[in-house]
């Protein structure tokens, strides 16, 4: 039973949820939308509202703690220098999430996060 647990697991190791958040992450940052899995897409909300929120605050260490988490230098210069700037006057709610399809395949319920302009 999941009750009061913290995180959705995703059928995944924890190295390889981590690896997946890091990476849809970066894809995020890097086109300002994606389409993935519902349940991907509320995990990923999370995890990137908070380096959102870190990065606001925009000087040495808030590159050094972002980029630890993203290990993607470009991703990380994006979110510090362009999109973070953004929402300076904003108190959370970054993302948004909209439910978009059925995947045909495995009849999942496929959705589209976006930062919010």
């Amino acid at each position: 039973m999941r009750h009061k647990h913290g995180y959705r697991k995703l059928g995944r190791t924890s190295s390889h949820r981590k690896a997946l958040l890091k990476n849809l992450s970066i894809a995020l940052i890097e086109h300002g939308k994606i389409e993935t899995g519902i349940f991907k897409a509320k995990e990923l909300q999370s995890y990137i509202e908070k380096l959102v929120s870190i990065s606001r605050n925009a000087d040495f260490n808030t590159h050094r703690l972002v980029f630890a988490e993203l290990q993607h230098k470009k991703a990380t210069k994006k979110l510090i220098e362009e999109i973070a700037p953004k929402f300076t006057s904003r108190n959370g709610g970054y993302t948004r999430i909209q439910r978009s399809r059925i995947r045909r395949g495995d009849a999942s319920t496929m959705a589209i996060i976006e930062f919010v302009e």
